[in-house]
């Protein structure tokens, strides 16, 4: 019974934060929305004890979220150059095509079973870093070098802006 009302909460702590960062017109409020629900989503990776993606979630998702806010404070000039329409002209193909992703998503749902199957995890920490540093070595420095890619990018940009 407290598990289904945790569970509830998260999922609240998640949805209506998401549901205002489409919605707020001012940038830097959707953004602070966001990190709300991003900490709801390690809620729920600390439920499944998950412990190794709760803490990557916090730090690396939260935390990176905190400092693109910084970026967006430092780079974007006045607070009245954050609040911009949020609908364009190709709001309504977007909305056709969420209409029609629920419904294939309700469809594809309906035939899941909703009786849980509780399982022990498979994998731990330790055997994940192992396997993040051996067999999987490669494409994790990808992902760094692709990271610091794009940091360089970010400050390249913006350097060329204030010349």
């Amino acid at each position: 019974m407290i598990q289904a009302t945790i569970f509830y909460f998260l999922a609240a702590m998640i949805l209506i934060p998401a549901l205002l960062v489409v919605g707020l017109k001012n940038v830097f409020h959707s953004a602070l929305w966001l990190v709300m629900s991003l900490f709801g989503v390690a809620g729920i990776y600390a439920m499944l004890a998950a412990d190794f993606l709760f803490a990557v979630q916090i730090i690396v998702y939260a935390g990176g979220i905190m400092v693109i806010l910084l970026f967006v404070v430092l780079l974007s000039g006045r607070p009245s150059d954050w609040a911009q329409r949020q609908v364009n002209e190709k709001a309504w193909a977007a909305g056709l095509f969420s209409l029609f992703f629920v419904a294939v998503l309700g469809t594809t749902l309906s035939n899941w079973s909703l009786i849980p199957k509780l399982e022990e995890p498979k994998l731990s920490t330790g055997q994940l870093g192992t396997l993040l540093l051996t067999d999987m070595v490669v494409p994790f420095e990808v992902v760094g070098i692709v990271l610091v890619a794009a940091l360089i990018g970010a400050i390249y940009f913006s350097n060329r802006k204030s010349s």
